[in-house]
């Protein structure tokens, strides 16, 4: 019986989903400033989901962070020129190594770089989502 139960255990946990594939989430202390390379993302993406679940809006103002958590409100200044705008983490991303954020189109025309394609940026989280 117990060697039953043994193997019947080992086959539900093999066939759980595996966690390699869920990244970590950050709560980042009140005060702390990321700063790194941002980019945007539009065409492609405009119109499918994002890790949230909503549709993507290339014209919106929402952006991709690799482990802030979903819904989080964060602050973005491009360290170029000084312009900042208030986005929601709404995906996972960048993909791209060396970079921090991708935002969407309009936020990236906002922050003035959607020409060049990257800034450098800080971010500071504003608000986190509710139960965090």
């Amino acid at each position: 019986m117990k060697k039953t139960a043994f193997l019947l255990l080992l086959l539900v946990c093999g066939c759980s989903t595996s966690p390699r594939y869920t990244r970590p989430v950050i709560i980042f202390p009140a005060g702390y400033v990321q700063k790194g390379i941002a980019s945007y993302y539009a065409g492609e993406f405009h119109g499918k989901k994002t890790s949230s679940g909503e549709i993507f809006d290339m014209n919106g103002l929402t952006c991709a962070h690799r482990m802030l958590p979903l819904g989080t409100i964060i602050r973005v200044v491009n360290l170029e020129n000084g312009r900042s705008i208030v986005l929601r983490v709404n995906d996972r991303g960048p993909f791209k190594r060396g970079r921090i954020l991708d935002v969407s189109r309009e936020g990236a025309r906002r922050l003035g770089f959607l020409e060049k394609g990257t800034a450098l940026v800080s971010i500071e989280v504003l608000r986190y989502p509710e139960g965090y």
